[in-house]
């Protein structure tokens, strides 16, 4: 009989976690989320501006450059320089990408070939792992230390003759972990010494709290050869719907990505991209004006969570919107984010979708929750946590 079962490449693909969580949540009206990472606020109002004056014109139409519009990466370059302290030179390229998702999807197929290895410090970002195998490339788990930050001789001894990458996230997902300049320096000589690519993915970079600041590897100057920054519009300008994300990459992998680009994409969203080009004209103090609200929600989820008796340990979340909870009981992770929607309305993620350590870990996004939401929806996690838990 005619074999028509998926392809043994998806079959080794984690479950996505996120659509799983939010079916739970549509059949539970009424349910808080502290499950999604997104921000509770939309683009600034200058996107909506730049697209009513340039919507009607002929190019929105039209397909576009598969690297992206030459106006949207003045912008970037533009942003780059000011914000990243990077400079982008003629061995650089800027491309983007329907999401940052993408942009590291699109650098596994441009990057690896079958069987090659991917080092992803754990926990990891769960779509991280997921295109690496749907790119027939293995990942390598390397654990964090204690506080979430890279072990670096772990890393240096998962390196083999068939890695590629080393990839960091920071600040964080999932953990809410900003890595040091010194940590993602260190990295990026192992690269350096191995012939590897550092894929540094930095989404969340406006999210930092505290005395913790974010740091760009790509402004090293010894860096432009083999370093490829990740960046999205989702999270400071939010842009989740739009879908907008670059990277800064060696110009030597240009052709490579648009090769695939163009085979799945062809080009960005023209519109979103203009959307793109309207945010980038808002002052930087439409981000930080948000960021002091959402500071607000972590420390209140900080302290709320610390002084409640449910942790193993005591939780801190030095940037991007995540804090990553230990608990001190031994519960199906997965189970238990079932039962704190259906039967206490508040919606976290389980963290065996990070490959978290041994133990009970949830992650719990405070980045949507407004200042009236925030003390419900914790409140909510708090008291279904004691009442499960017994």
């Amino acid at each position: 009989m005619p074999d028509f079962s998926s392809s043994d490449r998806t079959a080794v693909v984690q479950t996505p976690i996120i659509p799983t969580i939010n079916q739970w949540v549509q059949q539970h009206p009424g349910t808080i989320s502290l499950g999604q990472g997104v921000a509770f606020y939309g683009p600034p109002k200058q996107t909506y501006a730049y697209l009513e004056h340039h919507l009607h014109e002929r190019h929105c139409d039209l397909y576009g450059p598969v690297e992206g519009l030459p106006e949207l990466q003045q912008a970037l370059t533009d942003k780059l320089r000011s914000r990243n302290n990077v400079e982008v030179s003629t061995q650089q390229a800027l491309f983007v990408t329907a999401g940052s998702n993408m942009a590291f999807s699109s650098l596994m197929l441009a990057i690896t070939d079958p069987g090659d290895e991917i080092i992803l410090l754990t926990p990891y970002y769960f779509n991280h792992e997921m295109a690496i195998r749907l790119a027939n490339a293995r990942p390598v788990l390397v654990p964090t230390l204690a506080n979430f930050h890279p072990d670096i001789d772990a890393i240096q001894h998962a390196i083999t003759a068939k890695t590629r990458a080393i990839v960091t996230v920071s600040p964080n997902n999932p953990t809410g972990a900003v890595y040091t300049p010194d940590e993602l320096i260190a990295i990026n000589q192992l690269c350096v010494q191995h012939g590897l690519y550092h894929i540094s993915d930095e989404a969340y970079e406006d999210f930092v709290y505290d005395h913790h600041q974010h740091y760009s590897v790509a402004q090293l100057d010894a860096s432009q050869a083999h370093t490829i920054s990740l960046f999205s519009l989702s999270k400071a300008y939010g842009f989740a719907g739009w879908r907008v994300g670059y990277m800064l990459l060696p110009r030597a992998l240009l052709l490579a990505l648009k090769k695939v680009q163009d085979t799945v994409l062809i080009s960005p969203p023209i519109v979103s991209q203009l959307a793109a080009i309207g945010a980038h004209q808002a002052p930087y103090h439409y981000i930080q004006d948000k960021l002091a609200v959402i500071d607000q929600a972590r420390r209140h989820c900080l302290s709320r969570l610390n002084q409640s008796g449910l942790l193993a340990t005591q939780a801190s979340a030095e940037g991007a919107f995540y804090v990553f909870a230990q608990l001190k009981i031994q519960q199906d992770d997965l189970r238990l984010s079932q039962t704190l929607i259906r039967d206490h309305a508040v919606a976290v993620i389980p963290g065996s979708a990070f490959a978290a350590p041994a133990g009970t870990y949830l992650r719990i996004s405070y980045g949507a929750l407004t200042p009236a939401t925030v003390q419900q929806g914790i409140s909510q996690l708090i008291t279904g946590l004691h009442n499960l838990t017994g």
